[in-house]
């Protein structure tokens, strides 16, 4: 297995260990996924993301190979905005979701999901078309997530950066613990708001330390994999693998929002997806919470008050802060409306749930 710059401290906190896209990864510290999840919802926890995927795209034809593999319209991004997005493949599914960093000049930044590095990597190689300049530095990059609502105070102990001044979905470049060109982006895949940085993996342990030295008065913690997903979970964002994958259109997934139709952008699946816009799709992923007591659990059949397969989930929890199951699942579109109710099959025997819009913690 791969690891990242952080291994070693994970086994010396006593996480859990366990094999995530190829990488050695904590799932969780001593205290527990639930204590995590709630450090992080009251106060700022650091996640090991060093796991994730980076390629540059570069050139006078940079964003040119953007507009053809992407589904949102990169031609919107100014230098030192995020976008978030999707890569369709020829037959409207998703080859991976993933945000793109504009750095201006003609300079752009993927990141991709760990799991997908390869593939994302050989597709964007195969579909180069406009030739611009692809360089794969996923392995000299480090990344941690610093999220909370006192992940703001934390980090503006460390930098001269106004951290207040990065809006959400934009970056900025700067020093930060002692250490130059650290990316400094106000992004997250918690809900709690907070920071993601990109540097060096020879700084990783400056950062680290730092990081934990200017948040111990709020009680900052180290969050494993298991955490980051009940957090994801809770605000609905989808898991590439679970909730989204090369047979879940971006318009089945509700994703309709990052699928940009503008004049001049072609491409790839453009005309299946378009059509779906146009004339509805048969299923949609929408959100639900348990009204009997029970968990949703991956691939569980959905079902209809007759007792018919409507659908399945595709991720499920119970919610830490809700104290009730919660989950995504694919149904027939004719029961997608909000408060719908639908029931679970949990190994025969039939649970009441209700179809509810995302985010479940408020």
């Amino acid at each position: 297995m791969k690891t990242t710059p952080f291994a070693e401290t994970h086994l010396r906190l006593g996480a859990k260990m366990h094999e995530f896209a190829g990488y050695n990864m904590p799932i969780e510290y001593p205290s527990g996924i639930l204590e995590e999840h709630l450090a992080v919802c009251g106060g700022v926890g650091v996640f090991d993301v060093s796991h994730m995927g980076e390629f540059w795209v570069k050139g006078p034809r940079a964003l040119d190979f953007l507009q053809a593999v992407t589904s949102n319209n990169a031609a919107a991004l100014v230098p030192g905005k995020v976008q978030y997005t999707c890569m369709p493949n020829e037959s409207g599914g998703i080859v991976d979701d993933l945000v793109v960093y504009d750095y201006g000049g003609d300079k752009y930044m993927m990141v991709v999901n760990a799991a997908n590095i390869e593939k994302d990597w050989n597709w964007c190689m195969a579909h180069n078309c406009a030739g611009a300049e692809l360089e794969n530095a996923s392995d000299r990059i480090g990344q941690l997530a610093v999220q909370g609502p006192k992940a703001l105070p934390t980090l503006q102990k460390l930098t001269s950066v106004d951290l207040s001044g990065i809006a959400y979905y934009t970056f900025k470049t700067g020093c930060l613990a002692g250490v130059s060109n650290v990316v400094i982006s106000n992004t997250g895949y918690t809900g709690a708001g907070g920071f993601e940085l990109y540097f060096s993996p020879e700084d990783a342990m400056t950062i680290w330390n730092a990081i934990f030295e200017a948040g111990a008065e709020y009680g900052v913690k180290p969050i494993g994999l298991g955490a980051r997903d009940t957090l994801r979970l809770e605000m609905g964002f989808c898991l590439y693998g679970n909730d989204i994958d090369d047979t879940t259109s971006p318009i089945e997934a509700g994703l309709g929002w990052i699928t940009k139709f503008a004049d001049g952008k072609n491409f790839i699946g453009r005309e299946i997806l378009a059509r779906q816009k146009a004339e509805g799709v048969s299923r949609k992923l929408v959100g639900f919470e348990m009204v009997d007591r029970g968990i949703p659990r991956q691939e569980y059949k959905l079902l209809d008050k007759d007792g018919d397969e409507i659908g399945h989930v595709t991720s499920g929890t119970m919610s830490p802060t809700r104290k009730i199951g919660i989950g995504l699942g694919y149904v027939k579109t004719e029961h997608s409306k909000p408060g719908t109710e639908i029931w679970l099959d949990n190994r025969g025997r039939r649970l009441r749930m209700k179809v509810a819009k995302p985010p479940f913690r408020k």
